[in-house]
């Protein structure tokens, strides 16, 4: 199964931005580091510092905090228990300041774990969206932080290699967090005229993540014409379309074109329209006696990262080769067995960043086109 299974619950899922409770006003951060002193000691007398945040240069024992490098971690509020004050919450300036640093800090470490680095940065992700549900912001400034905190997510998620999802990382938690963070900044543009000039990007996004999902579907057409006219929805609405026809040669032709976010979004798709298109292929050409088939065109029409990709994915299914440059399509030998192989994406995904860091793209409107501004 893809990820569309969870769409419906996201859909459905309580307000991030629900009003008060009659009576109370919710307060205005004013803590301005990323996390407070409190949390800080404390974590620090409980030894629960992330080896991210423990201060370089100290040599003691417990460890000692950074403040420069410590984020606030994730704890889920308890029912009955008092909100927490202004002093413990972060204002959407500290807030966007928080994603920057992850973004470009953790997000970028050198000769850390892949895995490890998307679990702390989830849960600090999650902590920054549940600081903006306790306190009073403006829908224009939440949408930004969202924004920013969506588009780090999803690129340390599309980073993860499937061996390291078995490890200390979670992939149900990690697809359901990125599920919640699109409703949240969703629910945000739709309750706020805006101008949201990302809008239309984080938008087509929710469709890539989603992609094939008639719920996820139907959530975008509902949008205003005006918002789906725009290049970022036009292709996401093209790539979905030729995902649900079966159109290999077009649905990889676009994801081609696709940005960097854009790509990390449908990654997780990818294997299963590469599967996809080789059921096809297998049923077409199948002969009693094997009929062969370049390797160089299967790199070419999937969009593989090299002849070995394509020798491995054909081996995973069963067909055989013909020395080092053919595969063989022989009648009863394509088989599937467990999920389909992912491979490395350098193609569709890696080759996107084109030099920039993961702050600049997080942080900028890709491409002038993705921009929407309401008449």
């Amino acid at each position: 199964m893809g990820r569309t299974a969870a769409v419906p619950g996201i859909l459905s899922a309580p307000h991030p931005r629900s009003p008060p409770m009659p009576g109370s006003k919710l307060p205005v951060g004013i803590c301005a580091d990323m996390c407070p002193a409190a949390e800080r000691a404390q974590r620090e007398r409980e030894r629960r510092l992330h080896r991210f945040e423990v201060d370089r240069g100290w040599t003691g024992d417990p460890p000692r905090a950074d403040p420069q490098r410590t984020v606030k971690e994730y704890n889920r509020p308890a029912a009955g228990k008092l909100r927490p004050p202004p002093s413990q919450l972060r204002p959407p300036s500290v807030l966007l300041a928080t994603v920057r640093y992850l973004a470009s800090e953790v997000a970028e470490s050198p000769n850390a774990p892949l895995a490890e680095v998307a679990s702390f940065v989830a849960d600090r992700l999650r902590a920054v969206r549940l600081d903006l549900v306790l306190q009073s912001a403006g829908d224009a400034e939440t949408a930004v932080v969202l924004e920013a905190a969506l588009a780090t997510l999803l690129a340390v998620v599309a980073r993860l290699q499937p061996v390291e999802t078995r490890g200390p990382v979670d992939p149900v938690l990690l697809q359901t967090q990125v599920q919640e963070s699109f409703g949240s900044l969703r629910r945000c543009y739709a309750q706020s005229p805006g101008p949201h000039p990302r809008q239309a990007a984080f938008q087509g996004l929710f469709l890539l993540y989603n992609l094939g999902s008639v719920e996820a579907l139907y959530e975008v057409l509902q949008l205003p014409a005006a918002l789906r006219a725009c290049p970022p929805l036009r292709t996401a609405l093209a790539i979905d379309a030729a995902f649900r026809e079966g159109n290999a040669a077009r649905l990889f032709r676009l994801l081609r074109t696709l940005s960097y976010l854009q790509s990390c979004a449908v990654q997780g798709h990818v294997g299963h329209a590469r599967r996809a298109a080789l059921a096809r292929l297998a049923r077409a050409l199948s002969t009693p006696k094997g009929q062969t088939l370049p390797l160089d065109f299967m790199v070419h029409l999937l969009a593989l990262d090299g002849p070995h990709e394509a020798r491995d994915l054909c081996q995973a299914h069963g067909l055989p080769l013909d020395g080092e440059e053919r595969v063989v399509f022989l009648r009863g030998c394509y088989t599937e067995k467990g999920l389909p192989p992912v491979g490395t994406c350098n193609v569709l995904v890696g080759s996107k960043l084109r030099g920039r860091t993961l702050e600049e793209v997080v942080m900028a409107e890709e491409e002038d086109e993705g921009v929407f501004r309401p008449s």
